[in-house]
């Protein structure tokens, strides 16, 4: 006899009994149609065998999707037909379509309505509306508050042989074929006997030490002790294993036997401590879990090679990994001596984590949208912060399906039905137009009635409350949505997008001339709005998209900026940019003034970290009483030293004519005491300096524009000597100065390049800035050249190189240097798989009260990504973007021009770069 008759009493069997010979229920599985992937049943043929025998009617809706044949159904007694409204209790796995209810009837479903899930809110409204009682799998839990019934054992099976699939496939991505490869997703199997003989067959070849050497042992670390994590550990036995304590992990994930792998299995005393003792207290953290930490990221995850997460995360309690844990575990491992390029080691111990408990932004928080059966795999980059679909590239192999018992429906379906079927008589046995009051239901289905007759029953009235908070938050975001403008959609913007498309409550609009450059942004960034416009050709278009917003953010060349500026001030919106603060936009600070807006200059790397990093060290130095005496600072942006194979040892990752121009620039300098002045027009290649603080670089340094103006603004007028730079590989001076020499170098507009003219060749350009007559032989041109040059042979091997006294067409520009740019953007850009550096180095000298010197060293060392951003894009992109989100909230409150000079604008910043994988490190010397 069913569970249901065990716990009434008497009278109610019998009044139950008496009820049943009078009107025999009857007793539906519908059809799933919500997902593709959705093969399972609530209750198999031997559980409709049962009810059926007992006298119960039990209608099955047809599904060639199904993964338990009609046949079976038919044979365990079922009827199987469309039309099920003569059912008073209708059971399925997941929602039912609104327009499929049936008024008035009794449902079992997982609602996923507890929360007051917004996507499923129409759905509990409809049920409402249709004074449908609805009981959740979900909510059916026992005296203890453990679910009694759930696919949960299921899930860790499915998860535990997808993840053993995903890492064969992530393996080999990295170099290394391994046993894993034969093990396929959970699906492929008829059942998970044929999936344990898989992994057994691979545990198989693990013992006989077929693994690769180089990988070294294999750690799995298993959170929770429920079902979920028992089903993966199931599975994962049928490996050559080893269970281990928490403790010993360390040691294992290092010297352990490549001939087995090693288990652990997490509880929350093995990494949860109170924040002010470091002990643990079960009783206490339960009523407090917000005063205890994690120490996974540090105690557990760097010794972990695959996480299976079964955990769900309440607010207030601590999460397994953040994002920062993250960035610090994906540091790259040093390399032993005795690797070789065909047996690579592991770029970092964490390679993969499977969240069986698909928490979107839970335990894992990085982990905010599940992946699919169909797409089950994704990597995440943290330095990036971005997710892409994909087992390649850099970052951690993620695996966080929410269905995954779809993927073995058969042993699922039974595996549910067991812990279903002793409730389901009592839900049968009473009409949905019954009143609630009048059922005697055990508690745990009693428990489990979200809504009955027309309303929320009393335990879950909380949800509309929840639904009522949100809305009101909603409707007051709708009018306080920050809106920013985006001018410009090249290198930079990435960053810059990514950082501020993190808040929901930011709208962003681009703005540029490049359509295609925008189209891969859109495409990137669904909630961004682009408008293919040239702003500077439409100054009546920009004055009405910045009328529209709350904050500007330029990304146009530095010469735009005061045109940008006047627009905003006319409109008073705020304004950040990441280019230098110059004359025209001074020229404008008593309108910026006037206006009451903030306009925020120089915030990307040099003008920007430079002067935080700066700043940072001078405040703190006055702090304890010294005194600046020198302050030398060098930045440049480079090719990483194995993608420096051209005549200029540089690639483009920025604008390449204001790189160009650059080198033209007149400087000046205090040195010793003295002002140094160089003229410009290219003096300034001269005046080069080698540069040995990384020798292994091979870096040359030159003066930067005006160094001694920022005497002032960092307050060290006691500096003898102050010098700021730029650094480049040895041999680009040498080579630039030759295109110096050439005249190529030249800003002014040069009307035979024109759009409107028939194309120049370079050979045709050349003979007219060497004064040949063209069209002449090529040994000619060359010669003249050469003479040109002074005879300096590697300039002429530069020349050559980029076919400047070739026949490819001068691209059309208003300038000689803009066109060299152009053809220079094209000839040296960074290729596929290639990656840019960012070098900076600041020294300070500081004399003390004592009288001692000491001086401090600053260095900051950035690379890109070879599938991501460039280091100079990260570099100037999110110091833009933050200091853009910290005027949207209020954070700076300043009007007027603004840089990054005080402790309340480069203190957050500095902290939050780091966070973005923009990491400094400093040193000292004290001399007597």
């Amino acid at each position: 006899m069913l569970r249901a008759f065990s716990h009434t009493n008497g009278s109610c069997a019998f009044h139950h009994a008496k009820c049943w010979h009078h009107h025999k229920s009857v007793l539906a599985i519908r059809r799933e149609d919500v997902n593709a992937w959705e093969r399972r049943a609530p209750l198999a043929p031997k559980h409709v065998k049962e009810l059926t025998q007992m006298g119960y009617k039990v209608l099955v809706q047809p599904s060639n999707r199904r993964a338990i044949h009609e046949k079976d159904y038919i044979k365990a007694g079922s009827i199987i037909q469309e039309d099920i409204s003569e059912a008073s209790l209708i059971v399925g796995v997941k929602r039912p379509p609104e327009d499929k209810l049936i008024p008035k009837k009794n449902y079992a479903f997982f609602s996923h309505t507890i929360k007051a899930q917004e996507a499923n809110m129409r759905l509990l409204d409809e049920i409402l509306r249709q004074e449908i009682r609805l009981f959740d799998y979900e909510k059916m839990v026992d005296h203890k508050g453990m679910r009694v019934v759930a696919f949960g054992k299921w899930a860790g099976v499915a998860g535990m042989i997808n993840i053993l699939h995903g890492l064969g496939l992530r393996f080999l991505a990295l170099g290394h074929h391994t046993p894993f490869m034969h093990i396929g997703m959970a699906h492929n199997y008829r059942n998970s006997s044929q999936a344990v003989q898989a992994v057994r067959d691979a545990g198989y070849e693990i013992s006989l030490g077929l693994m690769p050497k180089s990988v070294g042992p294999l750690t799995f670390v298993f959170t929770g002790t429920g079902n979920v994590s028992k089903g993966a550990q199931e599975m994962f036995t049928a490996l050559p294993y080893e269970f281990v304590e928490p403790h010993e992990l360390k040691e294992v994930s290092r010297y352990g036997d490549l001939r087995k792998v090693y288990g652990t299995v997490l509880s929350r005393h093995h990494h949860l401590i109170r924040k002010h003792d470091g002990l643990y207290d079960p009783v206490d953290y339960d009523k407090h879990p917000e005063l205890y930490t994690s120490r996974f990221n540090t105690d557990i995850a760097p010794y972990t090679t695959c996480l299976i997460n079964g955990i769900y995360w309440e607010q207030n309690t601590p999460r397994l990994l953040n994002r920062q844990d993250v960035q610090k575990l994906l540091t790259p491992v040093r390399s032993a001596a005795a690797a070789v390029e065909g047996c690579p080691e592991l770029p970092h111990k964490l390679l993969a984590i499977c969240d069986i408990s698909a928490d979107a932004g839970g335990s894992i928080e990085f982990m905010t949208e599940c992946t699919t059966i169909d797409s089950p795999f994704c990597m995440y980059d943290a330095d990036q912060h971005i997710i892409h679909d994909s087992v390649e590239g850099s970052g951690i192999l993620m695996c966080s399906i929410d269905n995954l018992p779809a993927q073995l429906p058969i042993e699922a379906t039974e595996y549910f039905g067991d812990m279903l079927f002793p409730y389901i008589e009592e839900m049968l046995l009473s009409e949905g137009s019954d009143p609630l009051e009048s059922q005697n239901y055990s508690p745990v289905v009693r428990d489990a009635v979200i809504a009955s007759n027309g309303s929320l029953t009393a335990k879950y009235e909380y949800i509309q409350k929840l639904r009522e908070n949100r809305e009101y938050t909603q409707f007051m975001n709708m009018g306080n949505k920050k809106r920013v403008l985006l001018l410009g959609s090249g290198y930079v913007s990435g960053p810059v997008l990514e950082y501020l498309t993190r808040d929901s409550n930011v709208d962003i609009t681009v703005a540029s001339v490049m359509k295609e450059q925008l189209e891969q942004l859109t495409n990137k960034y669904s909630s961004v709005t682009s408008v293919h416009v040239d702003v500077l050709k439409h100054e009546e278009e920009l004055s009405s998209l910045v009328k529209k917003h709350d904050l500007v953010i330029s990304l146009l060349p530095y010469s735009a900026h005061p045109l940008v500026a006047k627009k905003c001030i006319d409109s008073k919106v705020n304004l950040v940019t990441a280019s230098y603060l110059t004359p025209a936009m001074k020229q404008l600070q008593e309108s910026i003034e006037a206006a009451g807006i903030t306009v925020i200059s120089e915030m990307g790397l040099d003008p920007g970290l430079d002067h935080m990093l700066a700043m940072e060290c001078i405040d703190k130095a006055k702090e304890v009483g010294a005194t600046v005496v020198s302050y030398t600072s060098f930045c440049g942006g480079l090719p990483a030293p194995e993608h420096s194979d051209n005549p200029l040892r540089y690639k483009f990752s920025w604008s390449p004519q204001g790189v160009l121009l650059n080198t033209v620039q007149s400087a000046t300098y205090l040195k010793n005491g003295e002002i140094v002045n160089i003229p410009a027009g290219g003096a300034l290649l001269d005046s080069v300096t080698p540069m040995d603080f990384f020798p292994g670089l091979n870096l040359e340094g030159f003066p930067n524009r005006d160094s001694t103006k920022y005497a002032e603004p960092y307050g060290i007028q006691s500096a003898h000597t102050l010098l700021r730079g730029t650094l480049r590989y040895k041999g680009y001076s040498k080579t630039m100065g030759g295109f110096v020499k050439l005249g190529l170098i030249n800003p002014d507009p040069y009307p035979l390049l024109s759009s409107t003219m028939s194309p120049l060749t370079w050979k045709e350009l050349m003979c007219r800035l060497v004064g040949i007559e063209p069209p002449a032989e090529y040994h000619v041109l060359k010669e003249a050249v050469f003479s040109k040059l002074e005879k300096d042979k590697s300039q002429l091997e530069a020349v050559e190189w980029l076919g400047l006294m070739g026949d490819e067409p001068v691209p059309a520009a208003d300038s000689i240097v803009e066109a060299l740019a152009k053809h220079m953007e094209m000839k040296l850009p960074f290729g596929t798989g290639e990656r840019d550096m960012i070098v900076m180095r600041n020294e300070i000298g500081l004399r003390h009260p004592s009288g001692h010197l000491e001086d401090k060293f600053i260095d900051l060392v950035v690379y890109g990504d070879n599938k991501g951003y460039s280091a100079m894009a990260k570099t100037v992109g999110y110091p833009t973007a933050i200091a853009a989100k910290m005027v949207l909230d209020g954070e700076i409150g300043a009007k007027g021009m603004v840089v990054p000079l005080t402790k309340n604008v480069y203190g957050p910043i500095l902290e939050r770069v780091q966070a973005e994988g923009i990491v400094y490190t400093t040193h000292s010397v004290i001399k007597q």
